[in-house]
């Protein structure tokens, strides 16, 4: 390094105003350490999805749990400890970062729940995280394209001061106040009392000196723990060291003295407030009674306020990080999400989702059509040049078009699971359905081109299908399997469609917010979209997993799918109730 230049601090830096008019700033987490800490987490899954299967084998019947259980752990690791552990997943502790909102709040259920179902776009891009690793590496303040969505970005727990403004080390044995590391020790009042101490000393009797000595060492130990046991050298020692300070230049400017008066003196109330604030985070304001938050709230201003005056001496940035470090854990503990993000499950789903999904109607409606325009072209092409199903239709799929001749001869269905077979069937079918309409959503990011792609081929694929069957003579043999749950099924990915449609809206119209703010409006709604997918995909998984895939006649799946067009209906028209309620543009 060249001689007389201070070292560069570049690391990035995200500053937030509080309600209260103070500015946090937080150290943003690079890639490297993100890296590092995503590494843990997928360990820490294949772990819990190895033991999950070695469960499985020996629990008979337990398939179906396996299924859920594999899908909540592959999707829902990540979204469960981020909204009940404070943003931070194992491998985040251990690497000291956390997810925090972008106002600085602790991310609640709904922004890790956005930022991890778009994480399968940044995993599915070969090589596996090359998008979410480009997306950090130049994005400024290092998000991953589920932080655009949600809202969200990655934070070290505890910022280290810059490397420019990083004192000088003091003499071993003579610490400065505590934890802040002051270049100056001591007050110009104090300063004058020990050089007059010290300028005495030789003039008094042992006795006396050793006296006075001792009564002006009890005022400075509390500050200097490990001093030397002898009063006299202690006090020589510290003098010493405050003189070749200020003779160098880092005694301390008059605004550096006010702010190590005033850590003084709020020294004690600094660290029961760091109390409070740990009690908070690991236990929950749930756990202070009215008088103890009042309390809390009372001196977390308190504390704000003292940054706020140490900003305004110029402090150091060593004591400058210590208090603002208490102010975030006390802001984030009185402004953070909902502690109990079930509690709200219920009207999400029955209200804010379908509701959601109502103020959403010409995106779901353009989804609909794109979705019937591409089946229909399916459909057409191959009745029209059967010759291709051997080029687009799945071979799994012409095997079955194949048998349906002598299947329908034989008295049977499409798909016939024996019954010990039904719930692991719809485990896995509504399992497989969601997954397929979170990427729906998440390819919505690419400036809605992902969702149109993916909801096109799907159309394609399925029009094909069917006209293939047509061609062999089994177009009412498909048709009865799909009957009784495609309602559900096909309007549910519409709508993941229409969710993604609102990210890719929001970046190629922005209107008079910035992109990265409408992206952010545009997935708060579309978290609420994803709850209604999730809901009816729920319904139709378990109508094709236990009656689709049976031998069940032709008037229970009409049937079935008449009921499933009623319940899709009521669940529309009570969203429409709430829709007025609802901040959707």
């Amino acid at each position: 390094m060249t001689a007389g230049l201070s070292p560069v601090d570049l690391r990035p830096r995200h500053e937030v105003e509080t309600p209260e008019h103070v500015t946090l700033r937080y150290e943003v987490a690079g890639l490297g350490s993100r890296a590092l800490a995503a590494a843990c987490d997928h360990f820490a899954i294949v772990v819990l999805l190895s033991g999950l299967g070695m469960i499985s084998d020996i629990l008979p019947g337990s398939g179906p749990l396996y299924i859920i259980a594999g899908f909540l752990i592959f999707w829902g690791y990540f979204t469960a400890f981020e909204a009940w552990w404070h943003g931070r997943t194992p491998g985040k502790k251990w690497l000291g970062i956390r997810v925090v909102m972008n106002d600085g709040r602790p991310v609640g259920f709904e922004g890790a729940a956005l930022r991890n179902v778009v994480r399968i776009v940044d995993f599915i891009c070969p090589p596996p995280y090359l998008a979410g690793m480009t997306a950090i590496f130049l994005h400024p303040r290092a998000k991953r394209l589920g932080d655009m969505v949600a809202g969200t970005l990655v934070v070290r727990d505890a910022a280290e001061p810059a490397l420019a403004e990083r004192p000088a080390p003091v003499a071993p044995g003579i610490p400065a106040l505590g934890a802040t590391a002051l270049r100056a020790q001591l007050t110009p009042e104090e300063y004058e009392l020990l050089a007059s101490f010290i300028a005495r000393t030789a003039a008094l009797e042992p006795e006396a000196s050793a006296r006075l000595a001792a009564d002006l060492t009890r005022r400075f130990a509390s500050r200097f723990p490990d001093r030397p046991r002898d009063s006299v050298a202690f006090l020589v020692q510290l003098h010493r060291e405050e003189q070749e300070r200020r003779a160098s230049g880092r005694g301390g400017t008059a605004g550096e003295m006010a702010a190590l008066r005033l850590a003084a003196r709020q020294e004690a109330r600094w660290v029961e407030f760091e109390q409070l604030a740990r009690r908070a985070t690991e236990r929950g304001l749930d756990s202070f009674s009215a008088a103890q938050l009042s309390d809390f709230a009372a001196r977390y201003r308190e504390v704000a306020a003292d940054l706020a005056r140490l900003r305004t001496y110029r402090a150091p940035a060593p004591l400058l990080a210590r208090v603002e470090r208490l102010a975030a854990a006390g802001h984030n503990a009185l402004y953070r999400a909902d502690e109990h993000p079930w509690r709200r499950l219920g009207p999400i789903l029955l209200r804010e989702s379908p509701a959601a999904v109502v103020r959403s109607w010409r995106l779901v409606l353009l989804a609909i059509v794109i979705l019937t325009a591409t089946s229909a072209v399916g459909y057409a092409t191959l009745r029209e040049r059967p010759a291709l199903a051997e080029e687009v239709i799945p071979e799994v799929m012409r095997e079955r078009a194949a048998a349906a001749e002598d299947r329908l001869a034989e008295g049977h269905t499409y798909a016939e699971a024996a019954a010990d077979e039904g719930p692991g069937l719809a485990a896995f079918l509504m399992t497989h359905n969601i997954g397929v309409a979170f990427l729906c959503f998440a390819g919505g990011i690419f400036f809605g081109f992902g969702a149109l792609f993916l909801l096109a081929s799907n159309g394609l694929s399925l029009g094909s299908s069917f006209g293939h069957f047509v061609n062999v003579g089994a177009g009412g043999y498909l048709g009865s399997f799909v009957l009784a749950h495609g309602v559900l099924e096909l309007f549910a990915i519409c709508v993941a469609t229409a969710a993604g449609f609102r990210l890719g809206r929001a970046l190629w119209s922005p209107g008079d917010l910035s992109r990265a703010d409408a992206v952010e409006r545009e997935g708060r709604v579309a978290a609420r979209m994803l709850g209604a997918v999730v809901v009816l995909l729920i319904v139709a998984g378990l109508i094709e997993g236990l009656a689709s895939a049976t031998g069940a006649s032709f008037g229970y799946r009409a049937g079935l799918a008449s009921a499933s067009a009623v319940f899709l209906v009521l669940y529309l028209a009570n969203g429409a109730r709430w829709a007025s309620t609802l901040d959707v543009p």
